[in-house]
């Protein structure tokens, strides 16, 4: 088979969620698969910095520039299959089947997290997509049920196969790790205990909520360390500055914006808690990674996120911040019940790795190819 891949999801040197499915897929692919090519289209201009041209090993991963905007099918040409790793990067190929993976329907769920522009170009989309796709790969049982909801799409054209996580970059670290953790912890302004909180800074991310819980906890004097946030800001982020002045906590809120996985790993597990109340996951990488890391975890019970934890977490009702107080006070405080969480998070994420998503991937190319 040649399949044809687009890469834009991580040719930045930032990214996010879809970037590290993207290329943890195509890295585990490139380990498992040496019979197919792979043929890589990435969108990069002559005197483009901030973009990064991906490099895989196996020789029959081959990735194709494109320089000057020339476009999918004259850069990759004739394909078997092509597989965009989410549904804005939906390419023309003539011939091919189509093959794409659809992470979430926020636009549909959370509406008000998106400005109706994106809305309605997102609905165009998943039409599109819809019509075109010979099979849809969903991330999450949660995402599937949703896409059946919203579009109706047959059975047969979707499949669930569920993301996985780099247990080379989120593991428990050592005693000589631990040093360079705290080293890197204290440069980023943290010299105390802290509680974690990992995403986009977005409005479905909940941090509103966060901060909320937050300060309840700091008034009942049930937790007075930090609260960290690691992530880039994203749609209409502007509100949670005034609710920091609001709520004066300035001085014990540290935004961290983008970190190295390296550094991710660190304030994993170095947190006393990790929160992520969000309003709307379609599959929720930070609670894998938490996983991994033996970090005690504080999560939603709506959407993906009861689906990917189980019994692993602790469940809150996002919209009630002292709901999400009293799990962290819980976690926290109860230093037997936190060590419950980190046994029972170390099992559940041994049960996701990017090979398993990659043999799966591949089999549905197989599958995609014989039906011709």
């Amino acid at each position: 088979m040649k399949i044809g891949i687009n890469c834009r999801s991580f040719l930045n040197k930032q990214y996010t969620g879809i970037g590290r499915y993207a290329h943890s897929l195509l890295k585990s692919l490139s380990e498992i698969d040496n019979e197919n090519t792979y043929l890589l289209y990435a969108k990069k201009g002559i005197i483009n910095l901030n973009k990064r041209i991906p490099k895989f090993e196996a020789k029959n991963f081959i990735v194709k520039v494109d320089r000057f905007k020339s476009g999918f099918s004259k850069i990759i040409g004739k394909v078997d299959i092509y597989h965009s790793p989410s549904p804005d990067a939906l390419s023309v190929n003539d011939g091919a089947k189509i093959i794409v993976t659809v992470h979430d329907l926020i636009f549909k769920t959370f509406p008000e997290g998106h400005t109706q522009k994106a809305i309605d170009e997102t609905e165009k989309m998943m039409c599109n997509i819809g019509e075109r796709a010979t099979k849809i790969i969903c991330c999450s049982n949660n995402t599937l049920n949703d896409l059946r909801k919203y579009f109706h799409i047959p059975d047969n054209k979707v499949t669930v196969i569920h993301q996985g996580v780099d247990k080379n970059v989120f593991y428990p670290i050592n005693e000589e790790e631990n040093i360079i953790a705290e080293r890197v912890i204290r440069k980023h302004g943290i010299r105390e205990p802290y509680i974690l909180s990992v995403g986009t800074i977005e409005p479905r991310k909940n941090l509103e909520n966060i901060l909320y819980s937050y300060d309840k906890l700091r008034t009942r004097k049930h937790f007075l360390g930090k609260l960290a946030v690691i992530g880039m800001k994203g749609w209409l982020s502007e509100g949670v500055e005034g609710l920091i002045k609001k709520l004066e906590l300035k001085d014990h809120v540290i935004f961290l914006g983008y970190l190295t996985d390296n550094e991710l790993r660190y304030f994993y597990n170095k947190a006393e808690a990790f929160v992520f109340p969000s309003f709307y996951e379609g599959f929720g990488f930070p609670l894998v990674e938490a996983f991994c890391c033996g970090t005690p975890v504080v999560t939603s019970n709506v959407s993906s996120c009861p689906e990917v934890a189980q019994d692993a977490a602790l469940f809150v009702n996002p919209r009630d911040p002292d709901d999400i107080a009293q799990a962290v006070a819980q976690v926290v405080n109860d230093h037997n019940f936190k060590k419950i969480l980190v046994e029972k998070g170390f099992k559940r994420g041994s049960d996701f790795s990017f090979r398993k998503t990659a043999e799966k991937t591949l089999a549905i190319y197989r599958e995609v190819y014989n039906s011709r």
